[in-house]
């Protein structure tokens, strides 16, 4: 078992940054692929970047590539998304998950194929 923890979110500006945490404990974190999505109401979560156990590899989605970065310190168990030129459409709660499966694209970008989920953290982007 692994427990996942986010924190960073808030209200931002159009085109201002922000920078996501997920502290993971309960079990080595370096077991297990994370990856962040994010949901908004009546819409299904949606996949926004993921990263390998070493952090060797990344993953993102088109609507993010180029914007935000995903990274991970292992020597503190903790998965980071920094967002940049945020738009009024990134608004959404952001969740971190984990994964004890390998890095296969397209399975990393799957909901479904995550283990442990955080709470969610709430990212309102103004225009």
């Amino acid at each position: 078992q692994v427990q996942l923890v986010e924190s960073g979110g808030g209200l931002v500006q159009a085109g201002d940054s922000r920078s996501l945490s997920c502290a993971a404990s309960g079990r080595t974190f370096t077991s297990y692929g994370m990856g962040w999505f994010r949901q908004t109401p009546g819409k299904e979560r949606e996949f926004v970047a993921g990263i390998s156990r070493s952090g060797g590899s990344t993953d993102y989605a088109d609507s993010v590539k180029g914007r935000f970065s995903i990274s991970r310190d292992n020597a503190r168990s903790t998965v980071y998304l920094q967002m940049n030129s945020l738009k009024p459409e990134d608004t959404a709660v952001y969740y971190c998950a984990a994964t004890l499966r390998g890095f296969m694209i397209p399975t990393i970008e799957r909901a479904s194929e995550y283990d442990h989920w955080g709470q969610g953290t709430q990212v309102t982007v103004s225009s």
